[in-house]
């Protein structure tokens, strides 16, 4: 991983984190969450948390895209009561070869993938009242292309769930869809000032943050 330039503590729900602050462009910084580096207490009470928050859409399927989103979309599942779940995937392997896929690029690579829908999984999925559900929404790409994927095989997308809204462009990405969005809490963009300090930066306003902090 890129050398931290700080951390921020972060509010997930009833959950506090302490997130490295890394640079992902010159000067630019954002608050990184590995979903899977948070633990198994973590995860349960986040998605059940979360599963309150999409559960009066009635969503009957839980779709999420690997990897960080894996342990979310369980801990869904299993508090919604629902027992099974889709995962849609970035990498090739080999019972994918003739899957559905849709194009894709995240803040977190810099290169455009493609999100898989494995063509054995359509039945699961089809004509289901479905809740996306993601570690954390920044550019909006990701869900944007998943929310595309899943309505070209016949799903109804009632709800997005996501651990945190980061703060950027996913309400123009995502357009409409973006009322759907359900999130446990928000995290600023970080911009280096002239003296070595990142400051906060939301939609709205900034404020000043220690590397250190």
């Amino acid at each position: 991983m890129v050398a931290p330039v700080g951390s921020y503590r972060a509010i997930v729900g009833s959950q506090t984190l302490e997130l490295p602050l890394v640079e992902v462009d010159e000067g630019v910084a954002i608050a990184l969450l590995i979903t899977v580096d948070q633990g198994v207490r973590f995860a349960e009470r986040a998605g059940r948390e979360l599963a309150e928050l999409v559960a009066p859409e009635r969503p009957d399927l839980v779709v999420s895209v690997a990897t960080q989103g894996i342990p979310i979309a369980i801990e869904i599942s299993r508090a919604l009561g629902v027992d099974d779940y889709l995962i849609l995937q970035k990498t090739p392997k080999i019972h994918l070869a003739d899957a559905i896929g849709e194009p894709l690029k995240s803040i977190t690579t810099d290169t455009t993938q493609r999100l898989l829908l494995d063509r054995e999984r359509i039945g699961v999925v089809e004509g289901r009242r479905v809740a996306l559900v993601d570690d954390v929404v920044s550019t909006g790409g990701s869900l944007r292309a998943a929310l595309a994927l899943l309505r070209r095989v016949g799903a109804e997308p009632v709800a997005i769930g996501t651990l945190v809204t980061e703060s950027g462009p996913w309400r123009e990405t995502l357009g409409e869809d973006a009322t759907l969005v359900r999130s446990l809490g928000a995290l600023p963009l970080f911009r280096r000032g002239s003296d070595g300090h990142y400051a906060e930066e939301w939609a709205d306003a900034a404020a000043e943050v220690d590397p250190q902090r």
